[in-house]
């Protein structure tokens, strides 16, 4: 053991109120990729089978939020979903998904899924295991959400969903892996006040965990990697787990691109594509008003270190 365990603060061990829903954040890569400049016929098809998807998706009421986000600088998408709870879930792959798999196959590769929720049950492991989509499920931990589970303007924020896996060991290291995150929620909750939602899951059956964190914007998430928790606790981290994907959703400039490849995250970056949510918003990534406009944050404005 080469930590030293803390209480862990209110803030971080307060219950999640996201309640029933299950959100999935997933990759997709076209069969026959194509290169910076030109799109693949697999490509195109990929694209227009997910947009077919995605209109789906908006249509069924048990999906409060979806996405499809086009990879920057690679051929991919990024799929997002809010689910209202597992049933949901569940009739979504056996009707939307079911419907579209054999086109979407034919044409494109399911990568890595992470799949979070306050309790997965078995039923939504079995329902996307059945379209043969890799898939990691991680229940809550712990965690923080500012502002009363506001959604913050999603024409500025960043949602990072990673996953960490331990070394190979011959004893475990879940424990330590999960003390450090806790040292990353605890410091970031003040020192970083623009990082509106901080969210660690544990994946059943590794060693390993799900983060998900929402930052206000560039300059936050910027701040995060530069002079925040990510500079300071990294080190610690890498000594007994490595990153085995990171998911950004939302308008990454270039040069969180570069930090990130300079800290040796395997990064997926998007831009933002087709979305819908829901009037009223979700627990998971935000609630709105009921036509659909965010809050503005009044006392989470950000420090003048985020700004540089």
């Amino acid at each position: 053991m080469t930590y030293t365990p803390e209480t862990m603060p209110g803030f971080l061990s307060e219950p999640s109120r996201i309640g029933s829903e299950i959100s999935v954040t997933g990759k997709w890569v076209p069969s026959k990729p194509g290169g910076r400049f030109r799109k693949t016929a697999e490509s195109v098809e990929m694209l227009a089978e997910w947009e077919d998807i995605h209109a789906g998706a908006r249509a069924d009421a048990g999906v409060l939020s979806t996405e499809v986000n086009h990879a920057v600088g690679e051929d991919a998408v990024l799929v997002h979903h809010v689910f209202a709870d597992p049933d949901a879930l569940v009739d979504y792959f056996s009707t939307t998904a079911t419907e579209h798999m054999g086109a979407l196959s034919a044409v494109a590769t399911p990568q890595l899924h992470l799949v979070r929720g306050v309790d997965i049950p078995t039923s939504v492991r079995s329902a996307i295991a059945a379209k043969n989509v890799p898939a990691n499920f991680g229940e809550w931990a712990f965690g923080f959400v500012k502002d009363d589970y506001r959604q913050p303007d999603p024409a500025t924020a960043i949602q990072v969903t990673a996953k960490w896996t331990c070394h190979p060991s011959d004893t475990s290291n879940i424990d330590e892996l999960e003390h450090w995150w806790q040292r990353v929620g605890t410091e970031a909750h003040t020192l970083e006040p623009g990082l509106f939602r901080f969210e660690t899951y544990r994946i059943d059956g590794e060693d390993a965990l799900i983060i998900h964190e929402t930052f206000k914007d560039t300059n936050v998430l910027k701040f995060h990697l530069t002079k925040g928790t990510a500079a300071i606790f990294k080190s610690d981290i890498d000594k007994i787990a490595s990153p085995e994907n990171y998911y950004f959703r939302g308008p990454v400039s270039w040069t969180i691109r570069t930090y990130s490849k300079f800290m040796h995250l395997p990064a997926t970056y998007t831009s933002r594509g087709s979305h819908h949510t829901t009037p009223g918003g979700t627990m998971s990534e935000g609630t709105t008003d009921q036509t659909g406009n965010t809050s503005k944050p009044s006392d989470l404005t950000a420090t003048p270190a985020e700004t540089m």
